[in-house]
């Protein structure tokens, strides 16, 4: 499901839902060429994992089913026959569309010559078994006018609308004929879509028109764009909402972004959980400029969701990312702890951690430091009297660890973090780690621990040539 299709989805929900309303979930599977069976179980994937419960649809049959499209051909065709007969439509036996004005032409309207075809003639080449499309009378004259909750008027000259094709050749209808339909019978108020189909909707009321229906209300959502100011779009291969989940963004983070893509809550708030988007969504916060999908304030943002995670259900969704190495070696539920409040993607994880596996290569400029007021001669001093110390430490826990360390360092009138610096640069050989020196020393233990102090310290004989 693109980000885009999502968007929309979430704001039909929460509409729905802060209404009191119904939120229907339609199948709309009409045209054959583009239909991938696998793709409607992406959907129902997509709207689990976006914590999206539809009311009515092919598994909740609410009396207006059925809700898979290709399921309603029969009723199509019947109200395709009735517009025909109230002048709405008519059938159209050209083989190409005839009459089409070069790219070229001012004028971007098709009036279909088969549209002067009489009834009779139209009947009787239909029972001779020519094919044909049925195709919707636009009136030549007049305007059209509906009102939108984003865009506000729209008015168009009906003399600029096409002759489009409601029921393909193959009997199945095109998506501007069935989505009339179906919202009617399934007495849909009000459709929230794409700003692609704005452009459409003159057509849409004057079917809606040609029926005698009341005309739903609609909200036209404007597009989502790339930092660069393109349109974000799936066939320039721009993440899906599966591909961000894969990529270690949580689908409740997702969601609370992508709802401010175009909407505002009216003050500062940011962070949403799906509760509360419903509470405070209102349709006319929707705005109507197109909206930048930003990569840097989506993983801001996860990171916030990831810190205000309850522990047990932010281990539960990390551990898929811990290595097999890692699991093997190390109590991950202590890894969890200490890079909980300093991750913004899951996906980041093993990066983060591979130190614990292998420590990186050190350098001598990492053993000195200003702000911790350490040297790279007092680093080698410091491991080189630690290192028994910890030898000696019988209960290897972070609350121990750091009891000795900073013991040792009040002693000797150093400061802690004078003292911790180049022990956590001995065990991750990193300036920046997700904790502290005791306790990267409690997960890897008493062993690995003082090994790699005092590998550390054979390194820092060697380059300093103390």
């Amino acid at each position: 499901m693109h980000i885009g299709n999502l968007r929309t989805a979430l704001y039909a929900y929460l509409f729905a839902r802060h209404s009191g309303g119904v939120f229907v979930l339609r199948i709309e599977d009409t045209d054959r060429k583009r239909n991938i069976p696998a793709a409607v179980q992406v959907i129902y994937n997509s709207l689990k994992l976006a914590g999206i419960e539809y009311d009515e649809g092919p598994e909740k049959d609410g009396g207006y089913g059925p809700y898979v499209q290709s399921q309603r051909k029969p009723i199509y065709l019947k109200y395709a026959d009735e517009l025909i007969k109230k002048g709405g439509a008519f059938r159209c036996f050209c083989q190409k569309p005839e009459g089409k004005p070069s790219a070229g032409s001012r004028k971007t309207e098709f009036r279909d010559p088969c549209r002067l075809i009489s009834a009779e003639e139209s009947f009787t080449r239909m029972e001779a078994g020519e094919a044909y499309v049925v195709r919707q009378r636009i009136p030549d004259e007049g305007k059209t006018s509906f009102d939108d909750h984003i865009f506000g008027r729209i008015t168009v000259d009906n003399s600029g609308l096409d002759d489009q094709i409601l029921i393909k050749s193959d009997g199945l209808p095109t998506y501007n004929f069935a989505n009339v339909i179906d919202d009617h019978l399934m007495n849909i108020t009000h459709v929230i879509r794409g700003l692609e189909y704005l452009s459409s909707t003159p057509k849409y009321n004057l079917l809606y028109q040609s029926f005698g229906w009341p005309v739903p209300e609609y909200a036209h959502l404007p597009h989502i764009s790339k930092e660069s100011g393109k349109k974000l779009s799936k066939r320039e291969g721009d993440a899906s909402f599966q591909d961000l989940i894969d990529k270690g963004y949580l689908p409740e983070a997702i969601v609370n972004y992508i709802v401010l893509l175009g909407w505002n809550p009216g003050d500062e708030r940011e962070y949403f959980t799906l509760d509360e988007l419903v509470k405070a969504f209102s349709i006319d916060r929707i705005g109507r400029s197109k909206a930048m999908f930003s990569m840097q304030k989506l993983e801001w943002l996860n990171g916030v969701h990831i810190h205000k995670m309850d522990f047990e259900q932010f281990h539960r969704v990390i551990s898929p990312f811990y290595s097999d190495a890692v699991n093997i070696r190390f109590d991950t539920l202590k890894i969890s702890r200490i890079i909980q409040p300093r991750i913004e993607k899951l996906g980041d994880t093993q990066t983060l951690i591979d130190f614990l596996l292998e420590p990186s290569p050190y350098a001598p400029e990492m053993f000195a430091s200003e702000k911790a007021r350490v040297t790279l001669e007092g680093s080698l001093e410091t491991l080189g009297q630690i290192s028994p110390i910890l030898e000696g430490l019988e209960e290897w826990t972070n609350e121990k660890l750091y009891e000795s360390i900073s013991g040792f360092a009040k002693a000797n009138g150093f400061k802690t973090g004078t003292v911790m610096w180049p022990i956590r640069i001995a065990l991750s050989g990193q300036e920046v780690t997700p904790g502290g020196a005791t306790e990267l020393a409690e997960i890897l233990g008493k062993e690995e621990t003082l090994k790699r102090i005092t590998t550390a310290a054979a390194y820092l004989k060697k380059v300093s040539g103390l």
